[in-house]
């Protein structure tokens, strides 16, 4: 057994090393030869590996192991390994911690990397050692991303070799076979590095089926921050092509360059791009809301959720001498209204849910929304308060439904209902956080600080991280202080898309929120019997499932 190995600096690659240079990562190339090519069952007849960091060479381990079995004809022939040769070599298992030692902090480098890295990790379990886990680099997969049929008919080692004339050629000895890998290895990178693939983390996509004019895209990414925010990629002059968000902007927009983009129009979109805007944000309950208000101004072509949530539509009870249930796209001082849907349709749907509750609605058939006078009253408590009136009409209708087998019109039923009381549980959990002029909260962030949030009539209106150690107080009151000023509107509309508001709802719902200070003109309170209680909506599924 041969080992040089000088001093070289240890770290310890990842896939969350961001930002490491590929000059600056320790490889291990290693070559195998075995009695055969199936790991587990055959054994490794020989080990070649070289370490090289930055174009240098670190160390060299190469041994032959006696495999304890005869070593076939064919693979002498092949290898000229013969049975003298590895009889009097050390067994695997005196050579594996040797060995391990050598890879250790380093990635892993193979030409076809599951056939070594296959009978390496056999061989651990044979010998009782934990495999290490390294990172695995496979140049077959690099060179079928940037070598063309045009350029060499394969991918073998052999053809590689001779195609990027490599100082030494294969000759299927460990080895000299890992040392023809190690310029291989580094033509692949000086190729690949022209498609910006520069760091580590590039590294570990850079043989997914990724287009060349998309992949050298991936630059974009490189200028942009670690952080929660919003990004905005532009075309043509500065034209907004599309919007989203991210707990971490750099992260997330690098996978647009990846296999992991599989969507036909997002991959368009990254080909007429020409750059991206990041906005940072305190925290990612600000990024979400304003990813909504800015694809709402630019409303990107290749966005294709929310970009009008001005349409929103509402369910108005009209009062007077025909009442009636209306859906309108605004809400209007002194009437009842529930939603907002996400069309006219649903709006609708929500108006024949009721109705059915008072006169009988066969599914599927036209029907007017006007009212009995004498029903007004309690059409307004289904609206407002306790559902239990629409509930119960629609649970003896699909049950009677279900019994005739008529699972179809029971389905009906049952979505209307739903959509009613999704519209009915959003108008009631909207009303209160309308009214309510200033709220401030607080909810305990992963790295010990606080997340300080001011919503003034359900608009996100400032927002803050107060680090651990801070003086919370000190931040809530700058965050207070600087907050924009918020105009109500007619509840139970907040003063900003509803979507904004459904998000601010769920952040104040989630764990750990205290809340700081609540004003406005009524209580933020909801009704115990409404349309979002737990219990009628237990029931429901209990309902369903029968």
């Amino acid at each position: 057994m041969t080992l040089l190995d000088p001093a070289a600096r240890a770290f310890q690659p990842a896939l969350d090393d961001l930002g490491l240079p590929l000059y600056e990562v320790t490889f291990v190339v290693v070559d195998l030869e075995t009695t055969g090519g199936r790991a587990g069952v055959d054994q490794i007849t020989e080990i070649g590996a070289v370490k090289v960091r930055g174009g240098e060479v670190l160390g060299e381990f190469q041994t032959l192991v006696n495999p304890g079995v005869a070593v076939p004809a064919r693979i002498t022939v092949l290898t000229g390994i013969t049975n003298a040769m590895v009889l009097p070599a050390p067994p695997i298992s005196e050579v594996l911690p040797s060995f391990l030692e050598f890879v250790t902090g380093a990635v892993l480098v193979a030409h076809n990397a599951p056939f070594d890295i296959g009978f390496l990790r056999a061989a651990a379990r044979a010998t009782g050692h934990p495999w290490p886990g390294n990172q695995v680099v496979d140049t077959v997969r690099l060179a079928r991303a940037v070598v063309t049929r045009d350029e060499a008919p394969n991918h073998k080692l052999s053809t590689l070799a001779a195609l990027f004339r490599t100082e030494v050629s294969p000759d299927h000895r460990a080895l000299s076979d890992a040392r023809a890998t190690v310029d291989v290895l580094h033509a692949l990178l000086g190729r690949l590095a022209g498609a910006g693939v520069t760091h580590l983390e590039d590294l570990a996509s850079a043989g997914d089926n990724v287009p060349m004019d998309v992949r050298r895209k991936r630059a974009m990414a490189d200028a942009l921050p670690e952080a929660p925010g919003v990004y905005q990629f532009l075309g043509p002059g500065d034209e907004v092509l599309y919007i989203g968000t991210s707990k971490s902007l750099r992260s997330r927009v690098r996978t647009y360059f990846t296999a992991a983009e599989s969507r036909r129009a997002i991959r368009e979109m990254v080909r007429i791009a020409h750059g991206v805007r990041p906005l940072v944000c305190a925290t990612e309950l600000e990024a979400r809301v304003r990813e909504i208000r800015l694809i709402a101004e630019h409303t990107p072509r290749y966005n294709r959720r929310s970009k009008f949530p001005q349409r929103a539509t509402w369910l108005r009870l009209v009062e007077g001498a025909t009442p009636r249930l209306s859906a309108v796209r605004e809400v209007v001082a002194g009437a009842v209204h529930i939603g907002p849907f996400a069309s006219r349709t649903q709006a609708t749907t929500a108006a024949h849910a009721i109705l059915a509750a008072f006169r009988p609605l066969v599914p599927g058939t036209r029907t007017g929304t006007t009212l009995d006078p004498a029903d007004v009253e309690a059409v307004r408590e289904v609206m407002l308060g306790d559902p239990t009136r629409v509930v119960e009409a629609h649970a003896r209708s699909i049950a009677a439904m279900t019994t005739a087998e008529n699972f179809e019109a029971a389905a009906a039923l049952r979505d209307r209902l739903a959509t009613f009381l999704r519209g009915a549980s959003r108008a009631q959990r909207l009303a209160p956080l309308a009214v309510t002029s200033e709220l401030v909260a607080a909810r305990p962030d992963d790295s010990g600080g606080w997340e300080i949030v001011v919503v003034r009539h359900g608009r996100l209106a400032g927002a803050a991280l107060a680090p651990r150690g801070s003086d919370v107080h000190a931040v809530v009151a700058s965050v207070r202080a600087s907050a924009e000023h918020v105009s109500p509107l007619v509840p139970p509309a907040p003063a900003c898309f509803p979507e904004e508001a459904d998000l601010v709802l769920e952040w104040l719902a989630s764990p750990g929120v205290r809340l700081v200070e609540v004003s406005g003109e009524a209580p933020w309170a909801s009704p115990v019997h409404s349309a979002c209680a737990p219990a009628d909506l237990a029931s429901l599924v209990e309902l369903f499932r029968d």
